[in-house]
């Protein structure tokens, strides 16, 4: 982990209200594009996601442990599985919301600019930012993939983990894993054709 970001979560963790703020400012983009990804339109219906995303970060940041870390992609790891438990607590407190593909979803200015840093691992073709036109066709081709398919794609490009940490957390071969996901890309490339 670099020495700055070390230097954060060892302040975060003393309970320094700048460190949190500065891994709260960091890390913002990536969460809020993984919430997204990850609780789907029904959950997003009955919650704001940036609220979604700014509550449990907070809580997630006050918690953080100071070590287990050996950079900053293995903390950006726990705390994206951190939300994700989140989520899932939410999701079951809505009464288990399920994920349906064809539901408008909607975006604050400020998600609009969070959002297209936040899956920037995905791309668009020109590698800019994502505008809001190409927010709603990337979200709703990732909601019409299977669940499986949209874990790997939202694991690799937007959580950055490794290839072996995926297969880890997944409980699949690296070999499998790396098929899978070159399927799940394949398919969001065809989704976000067909939309």
């Amino acid at each position: 982990m670099g020495d700055e970001h070390r230097g954060l979560v060892h302040e975060a963790s003393r309970g320094s209200a700048p460190a949190l703020d500065a891994l709260f400012e960091r890390h913002l983009p990536g969460l809020l594009a993984f919430v997204r990804a990850r609780a789907g339109p029904g959950l997003l219906a009955r919650e704001e996601s940036l609220d979604l995303v700014q509550s449990a970060c907070r809580e997630m940041l006050r918690d953080v442990p100071t070590e287990g870390y050996r950079d900053e992609a293995g903390f950006r790891h726990w705390l994206f599985l951190a939300a994700e438990r989140k989520i899932l607590d939410r999701l079951r407190s809505h009464g288990r919301v399920k994920r349906a593909g064809g539901e408008a979803l909607t975006y604050s200015e400020a998600e609009v600019g969070l959002l297209g840093n936040g899956y920037r691992g995905i791309g668009t073709p020109s590698g800019e930012a994502i505008a809001r036109e190409e927010l709603e066709l990337l979200e709703a081709a990732l909601a019409r993939l299977p669940e499986e398919q949209r874990q790997v794609i939202v694991f690799a490009r937007v959580v950055g983990m490794s290839h072996a940490q995926i297969a880890k957390e997944t409980g699949k071969s690296q070999v499998a894993l790396r098929s899978l996901l070159h399927r799940a890309l394949a398919r969001l490339s065809e989704e976000m054709g067909d939309s």
